[in-house]
């Protein structure tokens, strides 16, 4: 069976990594990108089988990406987390309205994100 492949978007490349570095240990491919801008243009070319992406970026919001990406029709049911700071109920209905599929606050637990992962692609 083939490796399910992850889009991992957030301007702090530490976050990127650790996103990175707990995903691929557990078996994914996983993609990363910058920003939302970033995160649109990767999937021109790339097939995913979900999103991962923070919500305050430069460029392109996580929520505006979003936007973005449920206008594409091979990618309108794609599972999209939000992994942010943010843990305001507005903020969340926002991503929700927007087509979030859930929300993850940083600090994120390993354990926590791969079992959101799993639950999700597998």
């Amino acid at each position: 069976m083939a490796k399910k492949r992850i889009l991992s978007v957030d301007d702090s490349a530490s976050i990127r990594q650790m996103v990175a570095f707990t995903l691929e240990s557990a078996g994914y491919d996983v993609v990363t990108a910058v920003d939302g801008e970033d995160g649109l243009n990767r999937l021109k070319t790339t097939t995913v089988d979900m999103v991962i992406t923070d919500l305050n970026m430069p460029k392109l919001s996580g929520v505006d990406m979003i936007r973005q990406i449920r206008t594409i029709p091979a990618l309108k049911f794609v599972p999209i987390v939000m992994l942010t700071t943010e843990s305001e109920e507005r903020k969340k209905m926002e991503g929700r309205a927007a087509g979030a599929t859930g929300w993850i606050v940083k600090p994120f637990n390993p354990d926590q994100l791969l079992a959101v992962v799993r639950k999700l692609v597998s």
